[in-house]
């Protein structure tokens, strides 16, 4: 219902009742009684609205048909309530968006997610390594590096989208389910290596999820699962070797270059599948927490992953006229001139939110 619209967009803005009443020159009893569907708001009002929720008018008529489910966070305990919410409701209007631009295609863009025979239950958390190589075997990935991880999530039907960190410091990302589909989040001010490791465990989520063992830490399992799916043991011993004295920082460094994950993350890799020992690994560790390599690795940053397929719908639906600039525009959520300069390449500057 329209009330539910306005309140989801205020809520992705972070703004009160009385914050969006003052943006519009209204009472916040007023605002209130639009988002319990009271009274419905008239055109002017409707446009008032849609341009302090910086939202487009038709954003205020489309059906109510989504809901997160078995939301699992990747976050700060102190993180606020209200931040939750806003995030919530951010996805819940990309959910919306990308099901849309899906649904104006012929045949379906892109596949549904599947992972056949999983594990009913995972006793052990060294079965976590044959897991993340069985996911590889199934979508013929090898055991090379993954260049590019969000276009493999979302050419298997799991939807990834990106959340501001400026915005929200204390989350690195979070899964959940939306009617069935699998929606991962990331914090799109991480470090390329970062967002990895987090897309990677989310994946661990969305697999692990309701199939371990008692005693079996979730999140711990997660972890393991990223750092075996990004780096597979049978590549990292092939490179290290299967038992070492000593390792390089430059070694972790070329590495980290080659696989997108963390020289720490490598480290803790080697540690847990028998490369080095235990007293090595935080002989190591120690060295980075007092060279300041704990907080900051040296070395090239690895580069940020990056958003393709989402756009590439939206011009190739446009190239065969399923939708027109105005949908496309709505659809990326931007102002029409904006859409127009992009498609008309005029700018590489221009600002867009999926």
């Amino acid at each position: 219902m329209l009330g539910n619209r306005i309140q989801r967009a205020r809520k992705a803005l972070g703004l009160s009742l009385r914050d969006l009443a003052e943006q519009i020159a209204l009472s916040h009893a007023a605002i209130k009684k639009y988002e319990d569907n009271e009274v419905i708001p008239s055109s002017d009002i409707l446009i008032k609205l849609a341009n302090a929720l910086h939202v487009r008018v038709e954003y205020f008529f489309r059906p109510e048909r989504f809901t997160l489910k078995n939301i699992q966070y990747r976050k700060h305990a102190d993180m606020p309530e209200r931040h939750l919410e806003e995030i919530t409701a951010k996805i819940l209007d990309q959910v919306e968006r990308r099901v849309e631009l899906e649904s104006l295609f012929p045949t379906a863009p892109v596949q549904a997610f599947v992972v056949k025979n999983l594990p009913k239950i995972v006793n052990h958390i060294e079965e976590i390594e044959k897991l993340a190589d069985q996911v590889r075997n199934q979508w013929s990935l090898g055991f090379d590096p993954i260049p590019d991880l969000i276009d493999i999530f979302e050419e298997r039907g799991i939807k990834v989208f990106e959340i501001d960190n400026e915005q929200y410091p204390k989350i690195d990302g979070l899964y959940a389910e939306v009617n069935g589909m699998p929606v991962v989040v990331m914090g799109d001010h991480r470090p390329g290596d970062r967002q990895r490791f987090t897309l990677a465990h989310e994946l661990g989520h969305l697999l692990l999820d309701k199939r371990l063992a008692a005693g079996l830490d979730i999140e711990n399992c997660c972890n393991r699962f990223a750092g075996a799916f990004l780096l597979p043991k049978s590549s990292l011993i092939n490179i290290l070797g299967e038992h070492r004295n000593s390792i390089e920082p430059q070694e972790l460094n070329l590495l980290k270059q080659e696989y997108g994950i963390s020289m720490t993350s490598i480290l803790h890799r080697a540690e847990e599948i028998g490369i080095i020992s235990n007293n090595l690994y935080r002989q190591l560790r120690g060295e980075f927490n007092e060279r300041g390599w704990s907080k900051k690795e040296p070395g090239k940053r690895y580069p940020k992953e990056r958003m393709h397929i989402f756009e590439q719908m939206i011009f190739h639906a446009l190239a065969e006229e399923y939708i027109g600039e105005s949908k496309a525009a709505e659809l990326m959520n931007m102002p029409l001139e904006s859409f127009r300069s992009l498609r008309a390449m005029e700018s590489q500057d221009v600002v867009h939110h999926q």
